[in-house]
């Protein structure tokens, strides 16, 4: 099975569709696929400026077509009237286990390397978005991962997402694919 995380699509159908051709290509191999959004779905935000496609409501009519491949987190640019255009559940943080480790999905405004994971242990990883910069770091043996953003990104940074397999963890470019990170679980 691959899993695919991104963050931060914040409203931006052009960019959503280009994660979606992500998937696609690996369903196109026969791979079982999954795919984590770890917040700020929907919404820009106040102090944003509008991304690029910014179609919220196309954003859920893509999501909502895919919703059996899905897990959707709440970040902080969430609210509850997101619920109301989605047709999966928009959930709290959660963690899975994966190749004997365990995985968590967090938006990032409430964990991340300086607000780290209480139950994490070393070997653990920990994956989150809302800085919007793709980083990798390790805290006491616990691999904390940016997956970047999707919709918005920083100026110099580029958009991006993680993909992992059996073997290793690539946190990668969405335009051009490039590997900005990879490690080995």
């Amino acid at each position: 099975m691959k899993l695919f995380i991104g963050s931060d699509v914040h409203g931006s159908e052009a960019n959503l569709v280009r994660f979606l051709s992500a998937i696609d290509k690996a369903k196109d191999n026969r791979e079982e696929v999954k795919a984590v959004l770890l917040g700020d779905i929907y919404n820009h935000g106040p102090r944003n400026p509008f991304p690029e496609g910014y179609a919220p409501m196309k954003v859920a009519e893509q999501l909502n077509a895919r919703k059996n491949i899905f897990s959707v987190i709440k970040g902080n640019c969430d609210s509850e009237v997101d619920q109301m255009i989605s047709e999966f559940p928009i959930l709290d943080d959660f963690s899975m286990q994966w190749q004997g480790r365990t995985l968590y999905f967090t938006h990032g405004h409430r964990h991340n390397p300086d607000l780290p994971v209480e139950n994490a242990k070393e070997g653990d990883i920990v994956f989150y978005g809302h800085f919007h910069n793709p980083r990798y770091s390790v805290i006491d043996g616990v691999r904390y991962v940016c997956v970047g953003a999707l919709g918005l990104s920083p100026e110099g940074a580029q958009r991006a997402y993680a993909a992992v397999d059996d073997r290793n963890v690539r946190v990668v470019a969405l335009d051009g694919g490039e590997t900005l990170i990879e490690f080995d679980i």
